[in-house]
């Protein structure tokens, strides 16, 4: 039988990936020697990784080419979810929250409020579900930049420490949700091959919850 096939996030969740991995029995040797390869086999060739970036993932697995995926909650907030979501794999912890320049009340004043995200989808969620008018501008590169720039009066990005928030002199507003990385499966997958993956994902519960 062929190979279940699983699309990684590269970097940060493909190393946290393959530690799991490693920890339930997996050889993960040409995953770590890599090279500039992009696919690759895992375990004794129970698996094939796909590695892409996060947006991708869900793209793979929402057309049935992957099995499975692995990708950040984030991601999925943003880009929809036309696939099962099956397990919290506890790791690449981080939130969404709302951040303004500090000292200002983000929330005061009329008129309508301009907000920089990297996921615009997440914002104009977030800002329906407070019946408030937001303009939402989509930004690739630094979203810190948008408010000192005077572009928007707030952000909504990923924050971890908060520290890049600090130095640029913004704080957040609320928090808006919790994310980690999650294991995702293609829903026909999820049919033809029940067996197989629920065994693995057995198998990486087991891990998680013994590493606790």
């Amino acid at each position: 039988m062929k190979p279940l096939r699983i699309a990684l996030t590269k970097g940060r969740l493909e190393k946290s990936t393959v530690e799991l991995f490693e920890q339930i029995g997996l050889d993960c040797s040409c995953l770590r020697d890599k090279g500039r390869k992009l696919i690759l086999p895992v375990g004794d060739g129970e698996l094939e990784a796909v590695l892409a970036k996060a947006p991708d993932v869900i793209t793979y697995v929402e057309h049935g080419v992957c099995d499975l995926g692995v990708v950040g909650k984030d991601t999925i907030m943003e880009h929809g979810s036309h696939f099962f979501e099956i397990l919290d794999l506890g790791f690449g912890r981080c939130g969404f929250a709302l951040a303004a320049p500090r000292g200002v009340d983000f929330y005061s004043g009329y008129r309508e409020k301009t907000v920089a995200s990297k996921y615009p989808n997440v914002a104009r969620r977030f800002f329906e579900s407070k019946k408030m008018d937001v303009r939402i501008i989509r930004i690739e590169g630094s979203v810190e930049l948008a408010p000192l720039l005077g572009l928007s009066d707030g952000i909504v990005d990923i924050v971890e420490t908060g520290v890049t928030l600090r130095e640029n002199g913004l704080e957040v507003v609320e928090r808006i949700a919790e994310v980690s990385a999650r294991l995702i499966v293609n829903s026909a997958s999820l049919k033809l091959r029940k067996r197989e993956i629920e065994a693995l994902a057995a198998r990486l519960e087991a891990a998680i919850k013994g590493g606790n």
